[in-house]
């Protein structure tokens, strides 16, 4: 089995190198994907050319477009499995070798699920993830106890089409549940959480959520008519592939 990391970025070069070099020392293959950054991302990276493979482009695109470009070169690269992990300093790298392991015989997506009642969590990551949880069970019929974790493990080759509906932060939720509709196995695995000082969000509380929103009215419709018939069809052809 062969894997790969995948590390989206935007303006987040205080955290960025710490990251890299953490995720290097746990996964040989690591792919950068530089979302139109205007800070000092490219200078934070000069270090790492040798080691890693940089993809950047001068517009921001949006956290889902950098983690479709960053996928669709995994799966060039001929990798079986990529990790994506976020580059703001609140998932931790050393954890990648146990999410790795929760990968079993058949296609899987590994999910690192978070605490969300650890101390420091913010409110209102916490109310959109339990909102997220509520319309991916409805709309998949599967509990999940982290739907907007961006710490996971993707089966390239079980991928859904990667033209997604979407570019931004909700293209995490689409791919999650069009997986699920294609019968990949999703297994959450408990990982840690922190939010360091230095930080950098760009989760807009208001556009974000109101698009999220959409999204899930879209993939609410999408079920009735392709989802749950789909999975029946999975089903009944031997369950889960």
């Amino acid at each position: 089995m062969k894997y790969c990391a995948v590390i989206p970025t935007y303006n987040n070069a205080r955290t960025l190198a710490d990251i890299v070099r953490r995720t290097l020392a746990v996964c040989t293959d690591v792919i950068v994907v530089n979302d139109g950054s205007t800070d000092d991302t490219l200078e934070v990276l000069k270090p790492y050319v040798n080691d890693i493979t940089l993809i950047t482009y001068n517009r921001n695109r949006g956290k889902g477009y950098a983690l479709r470009r960053g996928l669709e070169a995994a799966r060039k690269a001929g990798f079986d499995y990529a990790v994506t992990i976020d580059s703001d300093g609140q998932h931790s790298p050393e954890e990648i070798p146990q999410l790795i392991k929760a990968i079993s015989e058949k296609p899987t997506l590994v999910v690192g699920s978070r605490n969300l009642q650890a101390d420091g969590m913010p409110a209102g990551n916490t109310f959109a993830n339990r909102f997220s949880n509520f319309w991916f069970r409805l709309q998949t019929g599967i509990s999940l106890p982290d739907t907007q974790t961006g710490f996971r493990v993707y089966p390239l080759h079980n991928l859904p089409c990667l033209k997604l509906l979407t570019y931004r932060y909700e293209s995490e939720l689409e791919l999650l549940v069009f997986s699920a509709w294609r019968g990949v196995n999703i297994v959450p695995v408990p990982v840690s959480v922190s939010y360091p000082a230095d930080r950098v969000s760009h989760f807009r509380p208001f556009c974000d959520f109101f698009r999220i929103s959409l999204l899930n009215t879209v993939l609410c419709l999408l079920a009735i008519v392709y989802g749950y018939p789909h999975m029946l069809i999975n089903r009944m052809k031997g369950g889960r592939r």
